[in-house]
């Protein structure tokens, strides 16, 4: 064997001596056994290979950092143990570039956009080597993928970092001076994923099916070329955008708001753009593998009322306060039950849109974590008198971490865009376009669905016989019931994470929302529920939010909100997130073009 061996080596030394002696340039030739990008993409099933790893990175919460990016609005007190302990950065308005969750978001971006570049490139070069036909729509459809997928974190990023003023890549890093670009101005990055999204909207399906249901589709693509111009303000380009979403791809209000919140119903008919999570597969990695096809950022156990005593995004009181309020229609039957005391038929305690979006102390219509009783899961205490159901698995487990015990996974998909949200988007287009007779008609769509009062005066609009407010809207009342109830009624805590701050921003409101916010005042109520393993009768101390006058002595003096956002918050310093120090650290052609 040995002898054998030692024949090989001496006949691979003389074919050596021969290439040098012929060939002096013998060390720049490529090895075939080393995968590299020259020899990796062949054919459509190393596009689908890469396009696999774009939407892997996609799936990645780090895009959306949606606790941090709900803290920094008016929707959230933020985290800490119990109230009115604060330190969140977000909260407080003093977040700096330093801050991980800051780096972490554009890292996760571009990321995806690397990615998403090797598949756009490779299929460029392979699409025209094809020559059959199932081939080419194959590796079309991938490439229009990969640019949606593009075009989508390049509408992240510039909706949230440096007033949109951002590197663009288009191609592939082979060096490392390739890594290095310079920020380009709002306007060109605009351009370019408006391109990406563009070409999607030609050259992808309006849905697919079977195992290909939750790709991006055209339907999503023109979604987010609407809101492009909504954030600007843009709202008669915006409009048509929005009137083809809702027209023109099969999108259909779910009869239940709760099929948008949980494992229930995903990949409904009302999602439009969706992150697929699962917990039946990859259950031996760790916690924060990413490997895994589970939700591994703890979204839930920051959501929940059941994860301990942190908490990452507890809903501001206003919010609450409004929730708790929201009115519904009597004429629906949906909103009665029968009273387990009496017996006998009773309207609902709250909404449904309530109900599912969020967890109250004296919910006695809906369990929370297979309780009877919201008030039983929880410690709804110490003015803690609201946690969200959203992104959580209320409706499965007893707790967060039965599911996968020791670890942070769940299988709740992240809804990132659905048709509730484009009507009411739509609707706000109409208004400024003094169209409020059919801005309502958007509305009261949204707020049938759920079994709510509609707006406008009695005997009125799509739904005559249904309970109305009786209230005869202006552009400028109608504007404000959106803004400060629809919308956030609706989606709170919801979507691609930085929706509720551009809002804010583009109606030039943020501050002074902050400031009447800080002026309004709260105390907590009691509950007595009955613990239904002891049948001991427990109370749930100061669980209940009122709000009161500022000079009723009932007043909680240490429980306002928003106090120091109303002082910190700058536009110039907190309108957007700064360029993270990791960037400006390492990319020494950041400032070569000087943007002003």
């Amino acid at each position: 064997m040995k002898k054998y061996m030692y024949a090989k080596l001496l006949i691979a030394l003389a074919i050596i001596l021969t290439v040098t002696s012929c060939q002096k340039d013998w060390l720049t030739e490529t090895n075939p056994n080393l995968i590299s990008t020259d020899n990796f993409w062949r054919d459509t099933k190393d596009l689908q290979t890469g396009l696999t790893a774009v939407y892997k990175a996609f799936s990645s919460s780090q895009n959306h950092a949606l606790i941090q990016e709900l803290a920094r609005t008016d929707l959230a007190w933020a985290n800490g143990f119990q109230r009115p302990s604060n330190t969140n950065p977000y909260y407080l308005q003093i977040f700096t570039n330093a801050e991980t969750p800051i780096n972490n978001k554009w890292a996760a971006n571009y990321t995806t956009i690397f990615r998403a570049n090797q598949v756009i490139l490779a299929a460029e070069k392979i699409i025209p080597t094809l020559t059959v036909a199932a081939d080419i729509e194959l590796a079309n459809k991938i490439l229009a993928q990969a640019r949606f997928l593009r075009g989508f974190h390049y509408f992240n990023l510039y909706h949230s970092f440096n007033e949109g003023k951002l590197p663009i890549f288009e191609d592939v890093p082979v060096n490392e001076a390739d890594f290095y670009k310079p920020l380009q101005t709002a306007e060109t990055v605009k351009n370019f994923f408006l391109a990406d999204l563009q070409y999607a909207v030609k050259n992808l399906p309006p849905t697919w099916t079977g195992k290909d249901k939750g790709r991006v589709t055209a339907g999503a693509a023109e979604a987010l070329i609407g809101q492009t111009y909504l954030y600007e303000n843009k709202f008669d380009v915006a409009a048509p955008y929005f009137k083809r979403v809702i027209e023109n791809y099969g999108y259909k209000l779910m009869p239940n708001i709760g099929s948008n919140f949980t494992t229930m119903d995903e990949l409904n008919d009302e999602s439009i753009l969706e992150i697929s999570y699962a917990t039946g597969y990859t259950d031996n990695y760790n916690n924060y593998d990413w490997r895994d096809v589970a939700s591994t950022a703890g979204l839930q156990l920051q959501f929940t009322g059941v994860s301990g005593t942190y908490f990452g995004a507890v809903a501001a009181n206003w919010l609450i306060k409004e929730y708790r309020n929201d009115p519904m229609d009597t004429q629906d039957e949906r909103n009665y039950t029968i009273d387990k005391t009496t017996g006998n038929k009773r309207l609902r305690k709250f909404s449904q849109r309530t109900s599912w979006s969020v967890a109250l102390v004296d919910d006695i219509d809906m369990p929370y974590y297979l309780r009877a009783e919201t008030g039983q899961a929880a410690n709804f205490n110490v003015n803690m008198t609201c946690f969200w159901r959203k992104h959580t698995n209320w409706d499965l487990t007893r707790g967060e971490n039965i599911l996968s015990p020791g670890k942070v996974r769940s299988g709740v998909n992240e809804r990132l865009i659905r048709l509730g949200g484009i009507h009411l988007q739509y609707a706000e287009c109409l208004i400024e376009m003094g169209q409020i007779d059919e801005a309502l008609v958007q509305i009261n769509k949204v707020r049938r669905r759920s079994g709510l009062q509609l707006l406008g005066l009695v005997g009125t609009g799509e739904f005559p016989t249904n309970d109305h407010d009786n209230v005869s809207y202006t552009a400028e009342t109608l504007k404000k019931h959106l803004r400060y109830k629809e919308y956030p009624l609706e989606l709170s805590a919801e979507g691609y994470g930085c929706e509720r701050n551009v809002d804010l921003r583009r109606w030039g409101v943020k501050k002074q929302r902050f400031q009447e916010l800080a002026a309004r005042r709260y105390y907590a109520q009691h509950f007595v529920v009955k613990d239904e393993i002891t049948g001991n009768n427990v109370t749930r101390w100061q669980s209940i939010v009122t709000e009161v006058t500022p000079t009723d002595p009932l007043a909680n003096p240490a429980w306002n909100e928003f106090q120091e956002a109303a002082k910190n918050y700058n536009e110039a310093a907190h309108a957007y997130f700064p360029l993270p120090n990791g960037e400006i650290l390492t990319n020494p052609r950041l400032y070569e073009n000087i943007v002003n």
